[in-house]
């Protein structure tokens, strides 16, 4: 709704009626950590339908109120007040940076980022560049639980660049994304530093916890081999990863993987991607996740078709 030249609203309501296996209601067999700390300050009830799932049911409605927000246009800058999209990064496959809402690789029925709550100003800095400041909130308005960000982004030499600090629960992440183009090929480096504990010791079951600072860096490449067929590669380096396949399990029940939003239980990874358009209204695609370490891989196919206007099918599948 545009109210008027300098003040706008967004919202977006989601009514999923799904059928599936029983179990797959009650584990997600990728055990990857879709939500971390999630960054809303209330919340519908995610199942309309049945209010308690349990191992007979297969059919189930959940809703998802993913907008509400305002848009007011300051002149020197937009202020976005609400439950908004808020996303960053330039990998294909893993945003460092972006631990506010991240994606991850086994999201059907998603095409945006989830909503989070809290209070953003973007102030445009020169023709190519813009300082993007903001407060994010979670569900008990907590200083120490809740995320502040500051990113600058600009252009050099040819060259995109952002920089970007956020302080989430009490810790500090400082990333950088640059992106550009060499011989017909798109290219990126992507990376962020997490500072554990840094604004205040973490305290569990009223001990001193000792959370490891990590690193983790993207570099992928992309290039359009044809006007039909479209490929990239990307390298994944996660610092507070296992070697040992046995304790995937283990990380990601730690601190670390859930303030941090981090899904990926390996340390080094590497994925493909490819889109082949053998007409415009049927493009195929496929994915490879490759873990370097245990040599474990899931292959992602899928092929969409524009069945009409504003009318889609696809049909996929994950092989693991």
């Amino acid at each position: 709704i545009q109210f008027n030249k300098s003040i706008s609203f967004e919202g977006a309501y989601h009514f999923m009626p799904t059928v599936k296996d029983p179990l797959l209601f009650l584990e997600n067999p990728f055990n990857v950590n879709t939500l971390g700390p999630g960054y809303r300050l209330d919340d519908l009830d995610s199942r309309l339908y049945p209010k308690e799932m349990g191992i007979g049911g297969s059919f189930a409605i959940h809703q998802n109120l993913d907008r509400c927000f305002l848009t007011l246009q300051l002149g020197f800058a937009d202020l976005f007040v609400g439950r908004q999209p808020i996303a960053w990064g330039s990998a294909r496959f893993v945003n460092p940076t972006d631990i506010l809402s991240p994606f991850t690789f086994n999201e059907l029925d998603k095409e945006e980022r989830r909503g989070v709550d809290g209070i953003r100003l973007r102030i445009p800095v020169g023709d190519m560049s813009e300082l993007d400041i903001g407060y994010v909130a979670n569900d008990s308005l907590k200083w120490r639980e809740s995320a502040l960000f500051v990113r600058g982004k600009t252009e050099l030499a040819g060259l995109d660049l952002s920089l970007v600090a956020i302080k989430f629960f009490d810790n500090l992440l400082l990333g950088a994304d640059l992106s550009g183009s060499i011989g017909g090929a798109g290219y990126w480096i992507e990376g962020a530093y997490v500072f554990s504990s840094l604004f205040n010791e973490t305290i569990i079951q009223g001990k001193t916890a000792a959370l490891d600072d990590s690193l983790r860096l993207s570099i992928g490449i992309e290039y359009n081999f044809s006007d039909k067929c479209y490929g990239f590669g990307e390298y994944h380096f996660n610092s507070i990863g296992s070697g040992d396949a046995e304790e995937y399990l283990i990380k990601t029940q730690t601190l670390e993987f859930g303030q941090g939003s981090i899904y990926l239980a390996g340390k080094h990874y590497l994925n493909l991607g490819t889109t082949y358009t053998p007409t415009p209204l049927a493009p195929v695609t496929a994915m490879l996740i490759y873990n370097l370490t245990d040599h474990s891989f899931v292959v992602a196919p899928s092929v969409e078709y524009n069945i009409a206007e504003n009318v889609y099918l696809t049909v996929g599948g994950y092989l693991a």
